[in-house]
């Protein structure tokens, strides 16, 4: 199964579950929406975090090679784009969104209570919202693409009763919400068809409550489960992402956690018994949740199960990617220089890049017999260039510009500075 499969108007394939210049002294807008996420909040002078950047940057590719490329052989084997963006980059975008969230409102140190905190939550709820409205309006262009931008917008939401908490709380709830929210998901779905549905697009906004059901519960990328990511990415961006330490620490780490996952969801399917129980259904590709017919479901760790080793699996390689292209920045700057370029400006990228797919689609280009990895070559082309002339010009992305006027107004006029 590709990841162009189609399930009729709304629907889509699976994308990566999939999430974010000067000195300013707003909140910026995490994940998928403002790099100035980047800079700690009230400290003018510091350079952006090139590194954070850089991980967007990767994000925004693997989840271009899984829009465009087989994730399977014809023999039913995952292809290199199935085994290495499937899953991944979309979790790396989710936890880049709770890192640029923690950067935004302060870093190391968290907002104090009362107007402080009720300005950046204030902020931060504008930005999902108008991330949802530009989420939704790409579900209408009924493109291939699953968009993630309506599930974004919830997890900003959920972000701000959090945004006072320091980095080994949220190290600590996301330990524990990697186990409880895919358990809980499990009992609250049970009995219903693991399909993730249509897509919502403007008319479910008719029906709030089951809009509601599908962002946390039954869609692409529910939001109980992944807020794992957020809490995960929260507690990252309050440690001082400019140590060499904490990055080294993110790179071993992440990767000791995505193999310690692997190896434990294979040894409770192998010699823990669970692949006779669930048999070949266990191979299928899945699109968000697993059935609930046997617990043995959260055993699994394939992409977009949402299981508590599929959340542990790909929690730790996005931590590895950001510690990685935090070394990196430090080693070899000009060589990130490109890429944190184009993570810039991901919610602009992320938008041209299904509004591209809707125009020239993967489907015509291979019956006129190109090949799908030179329209993923134009479009990731495209990006750098893109990315790399806004950045010289020392401008933002443009969606990114117009969200941060927005929600800027509205945190201004909470914290009564405007």
């Amino acid at each position: 199964m590709s990841e162009q499969h189609e399930r009729g108007r709304h629907r889509a394939a699976i994308a990566p579950r999939a999430a974010d210049p000067p000195t300013v002294p707003l909140p910026a807008v995490p994940g998928l929406v403002e790099s100035d996420a980047d800079r700690v909040q009230h400290r003018p002078g510091r350079r952006r975090l090139d590194g954070v950047d850089a991980a967007r940057a990767v994000a925004l590719a693997g989840m271009a090679a899984a829009h465009m490329l087989p994730l399977f052989a014809g023999d039913g084997s995952e292809t290199v784009a199935g085994a290495v963006a499937a899953g991944r980059a979309s979790a790396l975008f989710a936890v880049l969104a709770g890192v640029g969230i923690a950067l935004g409102t302060g870093g190391p140190s968290p907002p104090a209570g009362g107007r402080a905190h009720a300005a950046a939550a204030a902020g931060l709820l504008v930005r999902g919202l108008l991330v949802t409205l530009v989420g939704l309006a790409l579900v209408e262009l009924e493109s291939s693409v699953a968009v993630i931008l309506a599930y974004y917008g919830l997890l900003f939401a959920l972000a701000t009763p959090l945004l006072r908490l320091r980095a080994p709380t949220l190290a600590g709830a996301a330990a524990v919400w990697c186990v409880l929210g895919p358990v809980l998901s499990h009992l609250l779905r049970a009995g219903q068809d693991p399909d993730p549905g249509d897509q919502p697009g403007f008319a479910a906004l008719a029906d709030p409550g089951q809009l509601l059901v599908t962002l946390t519960l039954t869609g692409y990328y529910p939001v109980l489960p992944w807020l794992t990511y957020l809490l995960a990415g929260m507690a990252v961006g309050r440690l001082d992402l400019r140590s060499p330490r904490v990055a080294a620490a993110l790179l071993g780490g992440g990767a000791g956690l995505a193999v310690a996952a692997w190896a434990g969801s294979a040894l409770l399917l192998g010699p823990g018994g669970g692949a006779a129980v669930l048999g070949a259904a266990s191979a299928e590709r899945r699109y968000g949740t697993v059935p609930t017919d046997t617990w043995w479901w959260l055993a699994v760790e394939a992409p977009h199960t949402g299981t508590p080793f599929d959340l542990a699996h790909t929690t730790g390689t996005a931590l590895a990617v950001l510690g990685l292209m935090l070394v990196l920045a430090r080693v070899v700057p000009m060589l990130v220089w490109p890429l944190a370029a184009v993570g810039a400006m991901p919610l602009t990228l992320y938008t041209l890049h299904v509004v591209a797919l809707v125009l020239v689609p993967v489907k015509l280009v291979r019956a006129v017999g190109i090949p799908a990895g030179s329209l993923l070559i134009v479009h990731l082309v495209a990006a750098v260039v893109i990315g790399v002339a806004l950045r010289a010009a020392g401008w933002r992305g443009p969606l990114e510009a117009l969200v941060r006027v927005v929600s800027g107004r509205v945190r201004r006029a909470v914290a009564g500075s405007g």
